[in-house]
C-alpha cells in the first residue's frame, strides 16, 4: 500500500470510530424540553445570536415573541427583516434606551415594569415557541425587575417553551436554572481602532 493510500485509510478508519462515538452519544440524549438559554458575558453578539436562533425557529414554523428591555425603538436590519414574516413574529421594543441615556431610574424602572408585563403575557400564550427577551440581564442587574419575580416565571413556565434571555452580567441563578449559557469573550473589536457601527453589522 502506498504512502497516499495508507493515509487515506487510517483516515476513514479513525472518522469511522469518531462517527460511531458520535452517534451514540447523539442517540443517549433522549430528553425533549423547552431550553432556558442564556447569552451573556462582555463580547459582542449575545442579541445576535438569538436572532440566529429566532430565525431558525421561523424556518420550522415556530411562532415566536421578542421583548426588548431597555434599547429604544432604534430601526434595525433584523427587525426590518424578520416584519415580513408578519404574525409569527411579534415584537415588542420597550425600552428608552440605555439607562445611562435616561438618567432617570424612576423611567427605567416604569420602562422595564412594561416589558416584563408584555414579556409575561407572551409566555403565557401557547401560539409561541420561542421567547426572546432581549437585554433582560440589564433590567435586573440595574434591579429595575424584581429578580425572584422573574426566576421564578421562568422557571414556571410552560415545558415546551424555549426562552432566550441576553445581556451582560446575567445573574448567578439564572445562569445556574438554565440549560444553556453561552459567555461572549471580547477578543478583538473595530470599535477600539475608531471605526463606528456600521449599518448592516451593529444595527
Amino acid at each position: 500500500m502506498q504512502t497516499g493510500e495508507h493515509d487515506e485509510a487510517r483516515h476513514k478508519e479513525k472518522m469511522a470510530k469518531r462517527k460511531a462515538a458520535q452517534d451514540s452519544e447523539v442517540s443517549a440524549k433522549t430528553v425533549e424540553k423547552g431550553l432556558l438559554i442564556v447569552h451573556t458575558g462582555k463580547g459582542k453578539g449575545k442579541s445576535t445570536a438569538a436572532w440566529g436562533l429566532l430565525l431558525r425557529a421561523l424556518g420550522r414554523g415556530m411562532r415566536v415573541g421578542v421583548v426588548q428591555f431597555g434599547k429604544g425603538a432604534w430601526e434595525t436590519g433584523e427587525r426590518k427583516a424578520i416584519e415580513k414574516f408578519g404574525d409569527q413574529v411579534v415584537w415588542h421594543t420597550l425600552g428608552e434606551g440605555f439607562t445611562w441615556e435616561t438618567q432617570d431610574h424612576a423611567r427605567d424602572v416604569a420602562a422595564a415594569e412594561k416589558a416584563w408585563a408584555t414579556a409575561k403575557s407572551l409566555l403565557a400564550d401557547p401560539s409561541f415557541r420561542l421567547i426572546i427577551l432581549d437585554e433582560l440581564n440589564i433590567a435586573l442587574r440595574y434591579e429595575h425587575l424584581a429578580l425572584s419575580e422573574v426566576f421564578e416565571t421562568l422557571q414556571t413556565r410552560r415545558p415546551d417553551l424555549h426562552v432566550v434571555v441576553t445581556g451582560r452580567n446575567a445573574k448567578p441563578d439564572l445562569i445556574e436554572a438554565a440549560d444553556l449559557v453561552t459567555d461572549m469573550t471580547p477578543v478583538k473589536h473595530h470599535f477600539a481602532a475608531g471605526v463606528k457601527a456600521q449599518e448592516g453589522i451593529e444595527f
